[in-house]
């Protein structure tokens, strides 16, 4: 059954198409101004020059050819030709029944089905995850299921940092420590005694010794970087050691985010294709010789923008830059391995589409490596997209750090949701007859919901303002109150099923009943607008409306207390409104706890 926008839709075309006008303008939508009509349509407007008429002319002759139907009443005229509709009292409420009857909650599955990766998360081995990482897991993770819910097949792929120039830093600085690697058995107690800790301290001090100039150190490094890559067994068996120790970690924070992959693989995966793959650009005349090192040029003839010089001079050049593919001490490029892994993705999986949730401020690189893919032949440009994002930011607006000015890593970050959420519960005389075990359960829960709803509550190309106290808050546009009216109606239902009551079937009387059911309406076509611009922020928009229309409906319309058929369908609407609010909240990773 079709969301009401889209059946309105369809029946406000035929009217078009039967007065001769472009049917591709008789769009109808959610109205703007629900005291004028629960739907709008403004296509008069656009249509009026072709018909040789006024819009308020088109309008009137839209609503004389719109004859009441069950659909709705001909629609009233607002304005120059605003078209303004109200659905009948037995539309809506054989759309609130068929919600309440569906195991989609009303949603609606793609017509073509995909193949689809989508590659988020993407932490570096040889450190911890930090809150620089939490936007591109969480929104990545929602993507993924709304693809999936919608009947695409996905895979999320975490694409670790493993097998770049950091690699090849922390082997240098471990050699230092060691004074070389030629005591096999003094290596072998080093490498078992490793931890993320020791890891966390060794990579920023040499990372930062580079960037201080230290020629020596960014040398070696570099070598060493391509002794791993080129298969020296010394360097493997160290990278190994990072890298196990890495990844138990990072699998540890990401269960504790609520996120999950289909494929744990890294840039060191697809590093096995990539001495074919450069042979093969090579044989394509897509590689040149720069500085001994080897680019591929990607940008159209006659693509240019102007770059400053050190002197001062601008000139114009190639635009973008050319993709570096091997560097001049013969190791493989950050760009090398992405463009390796789409060689591997389309040979494993297949995928018609590829998704990119990394920061928006990597636009330039990805348009670089697609640019590259293309040409090569290894992918369309159009089965590659980057889902760029905003930066987190403190309350200076700068990105999220510590007071000290470091980096926070994600576990503390969620340590301090946490104790948040502790604070906000007992504040709220909740949980006092909870185990200690759900205690924390629900503490976490809330912690997460509060972090997630916060960040996919804003389209992702924005920047946001992190502020604990406000997310935490258990009224307002929160997770904490999404949560809480979730479990507000899980005790109703708990409630009705002690006192032996059925929910029977939905009838729409009270206009608080109306508004709940037209919130309910509203979830397919805000999947559909998360599903087509890659962006969760309609989804957390619709939690926030179906949890307020439930809220006015529980104010206004007594359920257990009510009697008969009234009580019946009122169950009803609850039991509608739990199922498509715990599936909206599940689409953006959040958790519902049974009580609170």
């Amino acid at each position: 059954m079709k969301d009401l926008a889209s059946a309105f839709t369809a029946a406000n075309a035929s009217v078009f198409a039967k007065l001769g006008l472009d049917p591709k303008h008789a769009d109808v939508r959610r109205s703007d101004r629900p005291d004028l009509g629960e739907f709008q349509a403004n296509g008069a407007l656009a249509v009026a020059k072709a018909a040789g008429k006024k819009p308020q002319e088109v309008a009137q002759s839209v609503a004389a050819e719109w004859t009441a139907t069950d659909l709705s009443p001909a629609p009233s005229i607002a304005g120059p030709g605003f078209l303004n509709f109200k659905v009948t009292a037995d539309a809506l409420t054989k759309r609130a029944q068929f919600v309440a009857d569906d195991a989609h909650a009303g949603a609606s599955s793609v017509e073509h089905k995909r193949r689809v990766v989508v590659d988020y998360g993407g932490p570096n081995v040889a450190k911890g995850m930090h809150v620089g990482h939490l936007r591109a897991s969480i929104i990545g993770e929602s993507v993924k299921r709304i693809y999936r819910f919608r009947g695409d097949e996905v895979w999320g792929d975490a694409h670790f940092g493993d097998w770049g120039f950091q690699m090849g830093l922390v082997i240098t600085a471990l050699e230092d420590e060691l004074g070389g690697f030629d005591d096999k058995a003094k290596l072998d107690v080093r490498l078992k005694a490793l931890t993320l800790d020791q890891l966390e301290a060794i990579y920023p001090a040499y990372a930062k010794r580079v960037k201080e100039g230290d020629i020596d150190v960014r040398d070696r490094a570099r070598k060493a970087t391509a002794a791993l890559q080129g298969g020296s067994e010394l360097h493997r068996t160290i990278w190994k050691a990072m890298h196990d120790v890495s990844m138990a970690a990072q699998k540890r924070d990401f269960a504790s985010l609520g996120v999950d992959f289909d494929l744990w693989l890294g840039e060191s995966d697809a590093d096995p294709l990539i001495p074919g793959m450069v042979e093969d650009l090579d044989k394509k005349g897509l590689l040149e010789d720069d500085q001994g090192a080897r680019i591929l040029r990607v940008a159209n003839p006659g693509e240019t923008k102007k770059k400053k010089r050190d002197d001062g001079t601008v000139v114009e050049v190639e635009s973008p830059d050319p993709l570096l593919v091997v560097s001049s001490e013969g190791s493989a490029m950050y760009g090398t391995t992405d463009l390796a892994t789409i060689v591997q993705r389309m040979r494993d999986q297949k995928p018609d589409l590829i998704l990119y949730c990394v920061d928006q401020r990597q636009a330039d690189h990805f348009e670089q490596v697609y640019r590259a893919a293309d040409k090569a032949g290894y992918a369309k440009r159009d089965q590659l997209e980057h889902i760029g994002f905003g930066t987190m930011n403190g309350p200076d607006g700068t990105p999220f750090k510590t007071r000290a000015g470091g980096v926070l890593k994600l576990q503390d970050l969620i340590g301090q949701a946490e104790e948040k959420a502790r604070q906000r519960l007992k504040e709220n005389e909740i949980g006092g007859d909870f185990s200690k075990e759900e205690f924390e359960d629900v503490a976490h829960k809330v912690a997460i919901a509060a972090i997630k709803f916060a960040d996919l509550s804003n389209f992702r190309g924005t920047s946001y303002i992190f502020d604990l106290d406000r997310f935490m808050s258990f009224e307002g546009k929160t997770g904490p109150y999404l949560l809480y009216q979730s479990v507000r109606i899980k005790s109703i239902l708990r409630k009705a099923e002690e006192q032996q009551i059925r929910a029977g079937a939905i009838e729409i009387e009270h206009e608080s009943e109306r508004a709940l059911a037209l919130a309910l309406d509203a979830f397919d076509g805000a999947l559909r607008a998360a599903y087509d611009k890659k962006a969760p922020h309609f989804l957390a928009e619709h939690a926030f409306n179906l949890a307020q229309a439930f809220s006015g409906f529980y104010t206004n319309c007594p359920i257990l207390p009510s009697e008969g058929a009234v009580r019946a369908s009122r169950l009803a609407l609850a039991a509608a409104t739990l199922k498509q609010l715990t599936l909206t909240l599940d689409l953006l990773g959040i958790d519902v706890p049974e009580r609170m």
